[in-house]
């Protein structure tokens, strides 16, 4: 096992970035937390956007400069691209690509598009990557707070021989710097990132709250305990978690709970579960998921919708609404104001 790495603030040329002048395409989740971060960090940014759609004018109101994409790129020495993955490589191919000029620092928050080859730079461009390990709105509020979220970073391509220091010192300005920047590649970036996705902090998570929760539905008791059991602690388990790792979890909970937990997780988790995470990632790793993604989204999206309706629509997000509704501290200081970012 290699030895980790983790670069901080001190290890950085942190004024690099800011000799660069920076265009982030999109104003998503990641779009927005990153441009801001990168401002008040005192970086030169510029958003590529639609001119007059709502993410331009969303970014207007945060006193951010926009301009069309294809402007955007000829401006600037770093092109960061924070666009949806479906839609990387065809407004890369229309608006980036005739736009590009040697020495360029081409960026990727994913390497997805990259890594399967739906897009493919040319030899005189940078191709590196800066992955927070957390959505753009946490980006965005951690720095505020003073802190920052973990960063991974790649080097796909190396034109200019200084691309690694450039993406360490955007990480920085993006506040990874004060937490951590862990080294990786785009392979592996994309198919472990995936994989995570899938099979535990979005698909296997959301499935096991779904379950458990209809489990006791079914077996009478109150879908508003249901929800507290299976839902709403599961965040302050997590936290523990996170700060502290399993053990500290265990640590924390009583011994009725870690006893349940060390004899009862694993025959739920059993063998057979593992075969099937296996086949999730040999899907990934064979380019077969990129695939049926891409031809989905291609193609309308109309089974993707489906399912977001039917998850949507799920009794748990009606009954987990009714609750967080009376919680006063919900209120205020979201993390993600639909209207704003």
């Amino acid at each position: 096992m290699e030895n980790l790495k983790i670069y901080l603030d001190n290890d950085i040329d942190r004024n690099l970035i800011k000799t660069k002048k920076i265009a982030i395409i999109g104003f998503g989740s990641q779009g927005y937390g990153q441009s801001l971060n990168l401002k008040d960090s005192g970086c030169e940014v510029i958003l590529g956007l639609r001119q007059g759609g709502a993410s331009d004018i969303k970014a207007r109101d945060y006193g951010l400069t926009t301009m069309a994409i294809s402007d955007a790129v000829k401006n600037a020495d770093v092109v960061q691209i924070l666009i949806p993955d479906e839609v990387q490589a065809d407004v890369y191919k229309k608006e980036v690509e005739p736009h590009l000029h040697a020495g360029q620092y081409l960026m990727f928050s994913h390497g997805f598009n990259i890594h399967y080859g739906f897009i493919k730079p040319p030899k005189d461009v940078n191709v590196i990557m800066v992955a927070p390990k957390a959505p753009g709105h946490t980006v965005r509020s951690e720095f505020k707070e003073g802190r920052g979220v973990p960063s991974l970073i790649a080097v796909y391509q190396d034109y200019s021989g200084n691309s690694k220091e450039l993406a360490l010192s955007y990480a920085s300005a993006i506040g990874s710097g004060r937490t951590g920047i862990l080294e990786t590649t785009f392979r592996e970036e994309t198919e472990t990132d995936l994989f995570g996705e899938q099979a535990v902090l979005c698909g296997g998570c959301t499935a096991l709250i779904k379950t458990a929760f209809e489990t006791l539905v079914e077996a009478g008791y109150s879908p508003y305990m249901a929800y507290f059991e299976v839902c709403h602690e599961l965040k302050l388990i997590v936290d523990l978690i996170y700060q502290g790792g399993i053990e500290d979890m265990h640590y924390s909970i009583s011994n009725n709970a870690e006893y349940g937990d060390l004899t009862r997780g694993s025959k739920l988790i059993s063998t057979d579960i593992k075969e099937k995470m296996k086949n999730i990632l040999s899907d990934i790793q064979s380019g077969k998921y990129a695939e049926e993604f891409m031809e989905e989204m291609a193609s309308g999206g109309e089974h993707f919708n489906r399912l977001r309706a039917e998850s949507k629509n799920h009794f748990i997000e009606k009954i987990g609404s009714e609750i967080r509704s009376s919680f006063k501290w919900n209120k205020n200081n979201k993390l993600v104001d639909k209207s704003r970012n």
